[in-house]
C-alpha cells in the first residue's frame, strides 16, 4: 500500500488487524507530501512509479491508501494493471448518510479531493436527502507529517476547520483523508461529543481481505504451523527512520525500513 506520506499508516493498522499473518509493504512518498497540494498529473506519475516498485516486489494486491491519489490516479492504475486487485479509499459518504440522524454531514478532506470528479460523483450517488458540508483542510496533512499529534499548530488548524461544521450543526463528520484519523481525538474535542466521526480504514481493510481471500486462507493455515505475525516492510522517499519511528509510536508496529529507490 502507499500514501503521500504517513497518513496511510491508518490503513496499514486496520489491514494488519484484519490480516495479522499477511506480509505488508507500506510506501510513504514523504519527499513529495502532501499530494493534496499537487496537481493531478504529478500525482498520477508518482502513483504509477510507486505501483511499478510494488509490482516488482511481487505483491498480490495494492491499496492506494490516499484519498487524493485515489481520486486522481486509481483509474489509470487499474487500466495499466487490469489483472491486479487495486483498492482505493474515498470519503465514507454513503455510510455517513445511512447513520446520520439529522442528515447533516460534514466532509473534511484536502482541496484536491473535494475538487475531484470522483468526489462529485460520490456525492451525486450517495448524498441524496442529506446536506453535505464540504470543508477543505489545506495544510493539515502537511502538519501531521511532522510526526507530532498534539501541537498548538495542529490544534489551531483543527479548530479552524471544525468551526464551520459546528456552525452548520452537522451530527456526523467524515474524515476524507487517511492522515486525519490520527488527529480524530482533536476533532472530537473541537466538534463535541454529540458528533460522530467516521473514517474508512476498517472497510478498506475488510474489502482488501476479501479480495485476497485465498491468501488469507493460506495465512490462517500458517497460524497452526508458524504462529507468527506477518512481516511489515516500510519504504520512504523521505526520512525512513521517521516513518519507522512513527509506525512504532503511533501504531506499536515494527518492521524493516528502507529508502524508496
Amino acid at each position: 500500500m502507499f500514501d503521500s506520506g504517513l497518513g496511510g499508516l491508518s490503513v496499514l493498522r486496520a489491514l494488519h488487524e484484519r490480516m495479522p499473518l499477511a506480509d505488508l509493504i507500506y510506501v510513504a512518498d514523504s519527499a513529495h507530501a502532501p499530494y493534496g497540494e499537487r496537481d493531478d498529473d504529478f500525482i498520477a506519475a508518482r502513483s504509477g512509479q510507486i505501483c511499478d516498485h510494488l509490482i516488482g516486489l511481487s505483491v498480490d494486491a495494492i491499496v492506494v491508501a490516499c484519498n487524493t491519489a485515489t481520486a486522481a490516479a486509481i483509474h489509470l492504475l487499474r487500466k495499466a494493471h487490469p489483472h491486479l486487485p487495486i483498492v482505493g479509499v474515498e470519503p465514507g459518504v454513503k455510510p455517513a448518510v445511512a447513520q446520520s440522524l439529522t442528515k447533516r454531514i460534514g466532509v473534511l478532506a484536502t482541496p484536491s479531493t473535494l475538487a475531484s470528479d470522483k468526489y462529485k460523483r460520490l456525492i451525486a450517488s450517495h448524498g441524496h436527502g442529506a446536506t453535505i458540508v464540504a470543508q477543505p483542510c489545506p495544510g493539515l496533512a502537511k502538519e501531521i507529517e511532522v510526526g507530532e499529534l498534539d501541537t498548538p499548530a495542529l490544534r489551531e488548524l483543527v479548530e479552524r476547520f471544525a468551526a464551520p461544521l459546528r456552525a452548520a450543526d452537522v451530527d456526523t463528520v467524515v474524515l476524507g483523508c487517511t492522515h486525519y484519523p490520527f488527529v480524530a481525538p482533536l476533532f472530537q474535542q473541537a466538534l463535541g461529543p454529540g458528533v460522530r466521526i467516521m473514517d474508512t480504514s476498517a472497510p478498506v481493510a475488510q474489502h482488501t481481505a476479501r479480495l485476497c481471500a485465498n491468501d488469507a486462507r493460506r495465512s490462517e493455515g500458517m497460524r497452526i504451523d508458524r504462529r507468527v505475525a506477518g512481516e511489515i516492510h516500510l519504504f520512504s522517499s523521505g526520512d525512513p527512520q521517521l516513518l519507522a519511528d512513527v509506525a512504532r509510536h503511533w501504531l506499536g508496529l515494527q518492521g524493516s525500513v528502507s529508502t524508496l529507490p
